[in-house]
């Protein structure tokens, strides 16, 4: 029974719904959202359930205003308000996050139709603008909870400390024990979500294994610690997690390689030259601006078929 297709695609309608997917990545946050925990204390929790919460709610109420089908059983919800908190300090106000959840959800998803309609990262996009609007309650880091102290302890994130006597180990970076994000901290658990969505099929490594690698190289180039530069910060979280959006990075292998790329180039040069110490969330955002374009340039030919001719006038 093996015949030609000669049908247009797609020729696999064995589709994987929405709501699997994002039950995937949720299942693949888990390991670094419990390194949060553990490392920043029980308050990761509520923080968290404000992002979700707000999320959810913000969308059944802007799809009830705009009279659309209501979506929140998608989970995708859900899973902006996950990495918004784990794109977010501890000890940040509550009310700051459920701003940060209007602007996701509202402005950035909504507004331009919804899930895989949005051209930009929502949950990155809320960072960046917390980020701006209050720079001083998004920068407050705490050290890791030893569980031996009774408070928080204020302290700066590994990045300014590169090369210097108090840099962070390697181990304590790999493993979460240093100041930051929610989830940017923990190399190990992000590394474990990352390949658990690349096993399952979910994801792609191409953008990842391409952002990594490149900031790696340019770090070595430039002289500074390669290792240190892809431990610190927000890499693992923004390659696995946000490089890899569906609705705002290429879909073609070479759109996610040169998507990649493109992450690292910038997230160097910020690093290197730049105001910021990190710049992981300004390149995603840059580059799913470009997705259009690198798309155009990466797409994939039909076989058989033949380009345009341009009319001459």
């Amino acid at each position: 029974m093996n015949k030609l297709i000669v049908s247009p695609s797609p020729h696999d309608e064995n589709y994987t719904k929405t709501t699997n997917i994002m039950l995937n990545v949720i299942i693949a946050l888990l390991p670094a959202w419990g390194a949060a925990i553990y490392f920043f204390g029980l308050r990761v929790i509520p923080l968290t359930a404000v992002c979700i919460g707000s999320c959810i709610f913000f969308e059944y109420i802007c799809r009830a205003m705009m009279k659309r089908s209501n979506t929140i059983g998608d989970l995708s919800a859900v899973v902006t308000g996950l990495i918004l908190a784990m794109n977010l300090p501890s000890t940040l106000p509550y009310w700051m996050a459920v701003i940060g959840s209007f602007i996701a959800i509202v402005i950035v998803k909504q507004l331009f139709g919804g899930l895989g309609q949005n051209f930009a990262n929502p949950a990155i996009t809320a960072r960046i603008v917390l980020m701006i609007s209050f720079p001083a309650a998004m920068t407050k880091w705490v050290e890791p909870i030893t569980h031996t102290d009774l408070d928080a302890i204020s302290s700066a994130t590994p990045l300014p400390l590169a090369g210097t006597d108090n840099a962070v180990s390697y181990l304590d970076l790999f493993l979460g024990k240093c100041g930051g994000c929610l989830g940017e901290t923990c190399a190990l658990a992000l590394l474990i979500g990352g390949l658990y969505l690349a096993a399952r099929k979910i994801i792609s490594l191409a953008a990842p294994l391409s952002f990594i690698g490149s900031l790696f190289i340019l770090s070595w180039i430039s002289g500074s610690d390669p290792v240190y530069q892809i431990l610190a910060g927000g890499v693992f979280l923004g390659a696995f997690f946000m490089a890899t959006d569906y609705a705002t990075t290429p879909i073609t292998t070479k759109g996610k390689i040169v998507f990649g790329l493109g992450c690292g180039i910038i997230t160097f040069i910020i690093r290197r030259f730049g105001s910021y110490p990190e710049g992981v969330s300004f390149s995603i955002l840059l580059m799913n601006v470009l997705t259009p374009y690198i798309e155009q340039l990466t797409r994939t030919k039909v076989l058989g078929a033949k380009e345009a001719e341009k009319n001459e006038g």
